[in-house]
């Protein structure tokens, strides 16, 4: 019995999601978004383009696959924020297939994550291909305040290999627009050494999922085995600086980046970004 509470949890696909006692240490059914008042924004400035994964599985060291996705709230509730400081969203993913949620940790009595969920369901259904992006959309610099690429596992997979990943964050970096990122979605800044290119962020203090964390969390059957491979470390071998040694609310903005350390950080790295993007813009 107590092994089926620790185990994770076989899928039809044959991936694992995470064991009953991992699933009640580590979800919630709200999430501690908090509803404020912003003095919206009303320039030209009021897209945020938002990089989703559309991969499932991540295939660990055991050769075990974990289902995953993006985080649904390391993506929605920063998304709230900035909705209610009057920017919207265009969403992208590599190739243009589905947005995937890790739905196993939606906070499914959260009426105002459920709310932007359904608002943007169409485009997390139909994305943007992001090539299409690169093309037609690099000279529209002015109606963009900002480039989002929200958390979960699976943002660590096609992501971060992307060249035009890379080509939107130096875009983004080119054109003074803000880059806002947490958990494990500052695997997305790997990219901007495809082809030998020299790390964007060099120098840049970030908050990160910690590898240290992910090392332990097979112990609960949150992950199916090791991680394939690391990322805070990888970042820090780059020469990004690391704010932050646990998974918690840390969040950090350096120049025009923002970021944050885990799941708990969501509402605070939301608050962050949207005050941020309000005083700048």
């Amino acid at each position: 019995m107590f092994k089926k509470f620790l185990g994770p949890k076989l899928e039809s696909d044959g991936s694992y999601s995470p064991s009953r006692l991992a699933l009640k240490l580590a979800t919630v059914e709200v999430s501690d978004y908090e509803e404020i008042t912003y003095s919206k924004y009303s320039g030209k400035k009021s897209k945020i383009l938002a990089i989703f994964t559309e991969e499932k599985n991540m295939t660990m060291k055991n050769g075990k696959m974990f289902s995953t996705g993006n985080h649904p709230i390391e993506a929605l509730v920063p998304m709230l924020h900035l909705r209610n400081a009057g920017f919207e969203f265009e969403i992208a993913t590599v190739s243009g297939k589905p947005v995937v949620f890790e739905m196993w940790a939606f906070p499914e009595k959260d009426e105002n994550v459920r709310s932007i969920y359904e608002q943007y369901k169409t485009q997390f259904k139909s994305p943007k291909k992001l090539q299409d992006f690169v093309d037609t959309s690099f000279s529209d610099a002015a109606s963009y305040a900002a480039v989002f690429v929200p958390g979960g596992h699976g943002a660590m997979l096609g992501i971060p290999e992307d060249k035009n990943v890379g080509e939107v964050l130096r875009w983004a970096l080119d054109n003074e627009l803000f880059t806002i990122s947490l958990c494990h979605g500052p695997g997305a800044f790997l990219a901007t050494t495809v082809d030998k290119q020299d790390f964007l962020y060099k120098g840049y203090k970030m908050a990160v999922f910690p590898d240290s964390v992910d090392k332990k969390t097979p112990k609960i059957g949150y992950l199916p085995g090791p991680m394939p491979r690391g990322l805070s470390e990888k970042l820090a071998s780059l020469g990004a600086i690391l704010v932050n040694r646990k998974s918690d609310k840390t969040v950090c903005r350096d120049r025009t980046l923002i970021t944050g350390a885990s799941p708990l950080a969501s509402n605070e790295l939301g608050k962050l970004a949207a005050k941020t993007l309000l005083e700048e813009l």
